[in-house]
């Protein structure tokens, strides 16, 4: 064989076959001892009569539930680590426990907020809906007040409108009729004996006076006027119950027979309201009677002046 092309090389193989050989014969007759089955293995087991303990000194008998004068066994450095370590497993516990509730809590006032802002929101959405409807109900206030304007300014331009129209054709019947309503006065009507539409009279005059020409007349006592055609037959006075003075016109009506049946005091012309001159003016126009007259109308108005003065 090349491997074995010295003589060191031969010889070590014999030493070595004759030594592995040497071994295998020794094992056959020595061996190693076993047991068939084997032995069961297991964990040993601290000797002792309790489930707690403490300390170095192992009893080697029952010992007493509660010794006495036992000295305090100060803990190892392996027995603090292992409290330490249990210690700490109790807090992280514990940490963990409080953690979910906090999750808990977490999500409620997550629900609590979004129930916040959903009411936000709500709120939000009517009070546009408030603040819209009161806009529109505004424009439409405004639109009617505007709508209001305009019929009344329309109304208005009409009526000054007919104004113009009624003063252009009172102008042209002046002018057609000789300058007839010439007076710078402001009141509208017509009275008198003649057939042209006027206010006859004097302007210092009596506007109950049956006479249209003369100086106005003064005194006490009472008269009768505007029964042009009939004439007066009996007449009395009243006197009054308080020291006044003053005039008090009553507006009557006479029928054909020449009675009074309606007497109205304080109209137009009187020139003291106070109610104990009313009164008494009241009773004397019932007290004046004139003529009868069957082509009277049968109702005919007219007035009866009651002066009063101071001392009657």
């Amino acid at each position: 064989m090349a491997f074995l092309d010295t003589k060191h090389k031969k010889k070590s193989l014999t030493l070595t076959t004759l030594l592995l050989s040497a071994l295998l014969l020794l094992l056959f007759y020595i061996g190693l001892n076993y047991m068939d089955p084997p032995e069961e293995n297991g964990i040993s087991v601290n000797f002792g009569t309790m489930e707690f303990g403490s300390g170095k000194i192992q009893p080697k008998e029952k010992i007493q539930s509660k010794p006495l004068d036992t000295p305090p066994v100060e803990p190892t450095e392996q027995e603090v680590a292992e409290t330490v370590e249990e210690r700490l497993e109790e807090v992280q516990e514990a940490v963990v426990e409080k953690e979910a509730p906090a999750e808990k809590v977490l999500t409620q006032e997550n629900e609590e907020s979004i129930k916040i802002n959903q009411a936000k929101e709500a709120k939000r959405k009517a009070d546009e809906a408030a603040a819209d409807a009161k806009r529109k109900a505004e424009a439409a206030e405004n639109k009617k007040k505007a709508e209001a304007a305009r019929i009344a300014k329309q109304k208005k331009d009409a009526d000054e409108k007919a104004r113009k129209e009624q003063e252009a054709k009172r102008k042209a019947l002046d002018a057609m009729m000789g300058g007839l309503n010439k007076s710078d006065g402001t009141a509208s009507g017509s009275e008198g004996d003649d057939n042209k539409a006027g206010d006859k009279g004097q302007p210092n005059g009596d506007p109950y006076a049956t006479s249209y020409y003369g100086s106005p007349g003064s005194g006490s006592g009472t008269g009768g006027y505007g029964l042009n055609g009939r004439s007066l037959v009996n007449k009395g006075k009243v006197q009054q119950e308080c020291n006044q003075s003053g005039r008090v016109v009553v507006k009557i009506i006479v029928d054909r027979n020449g009675k009074v049946i309606s007497a109205e005091p304080g109209v137009k012309g009187t020139t003291n309201n106070d109610p104990c001159l009313l009164d008494p003016a009241k009773k004397t126009a019932f007290m004046h009677k004139w003529n009868l007259d069957g082509n009277a109308p049968s109702k005919q108005v007219g007035f009866v002046v009651v002066n009063f003065k101071l001392g009657e």
